[in-house]
């Protein structure tokens, strides 16, 4: 069977996302609780405008409330995705990797979103070092777990090819 490469692809890459994952949780998880503690002093000084805004963060700009928020999200659903997805690619038939292949879609779009928000707080500049960390293994994560759900649609489309009946044939 022709699976192997693909199949230990997959793991290494999801061994590698479990760990890419929980950095960014464990990130994120300070970023929310540092936000919390200091927003009420932070944000008495402020004026009108920025005072009532829902997110709003003492460390970074307007864009790190929603970035540390679906950054966040993005990381405990890709740690999920990739505990599962373990699992799902050790027992490598074809209802697993469906599986697998569904939540490694749903884990790289919300990587994609967080990705997206980093790349605007990138934008808008003025970060502290902590959060350029985020903002890096974000965009990174997002493009290791693309390889990961490539070699997990790979290993799909190689069960699915081997379970199917030759057509045609007598």
């Amino acid at each position: 069977m022709a699976s192997g490469g693909s199949k230990s692809a997959a793991f290494m890459l999801l061994l590698l996302n479990l760990g890419l994952y929980f950095v960014v949780t464990v990130i994120a998880s300070w970023a929310v609780n540092h936000g919390i503690e200091r927003a009420r002093e932070s944000a008495s000084v402020l004026s009108l405008p920025a005072k009532i805004f829902p997110i709003y963060f003492p460390v970074g700009n307007m864009a790190t409330g929603f970035f540390v928020i679906f950054s966040l999200i993005a990381g405990v659903v890709g740690m999920a995705t990739s505990l599962s997805g373990i699992m799902n690619v050790l027992e490598w038939d074809s209802p697993n990797l469906h599986s697998a292949a569904a939540s490694s879609l749903v884990s790289w779009s919300l990587t994609l979103l967080a990705m997206g928000l980093a790349c605007k707080e990138i934008n808008i500049g003025w970060t502290e070092a902590n959060l350029r960390t985020l903002e890096v293994l974000t965009i990174i994560v997002s493009g290791t777990q693309l390889l990961c759900t490539g070699a997990i649609h790979v290993g799909v489309g190689e069960t699915v090819a081997a379970e199917r009946p030759h057509a045609g044939r007598v």
